[in-house]
């Protein structure tokens, strides 16, 4: 019974091992393909690419909120039209 657990564990480990292979790889390829992106669609002239995703992030966040904001209030003013108005 022992060595069916010694072959488990060695193929338990080989199959981690290689799905770990898989995902630095993988990881790794599309940092690089972000990365490319933003220098060549993003970055401004004086901006490293990390300085560009950075503001590119606040761009984004700043969006998100004035989306929600938007969102909110409409959804007040739907409410108090159905509220109020007849």
């Amino acid at each position: 019974m022992g060595n069916i657990k010694d072959i488990n564990n060695k193929i338990e480990s080989a199959v981690v091992n290689s799905y770990n292979k898989i995902e630095d790889t993988v990881a790794r390829s599309y940092q690089k393909i972000e990365d490319k992106f933003v220098d060549t669609f993003l970055r401004n002239d004086d901006e490293t690419i990390e300085e560009a995703k950075a503001r590119v992030k606040k761009e984004q966040e700043k969006l998100e909120s004035q989306n929600n904001s938007a969102s909110a209030a409409i959804k007040l003013s739907k409410e108090i039209n159905e509220k109020y108005v007849k």
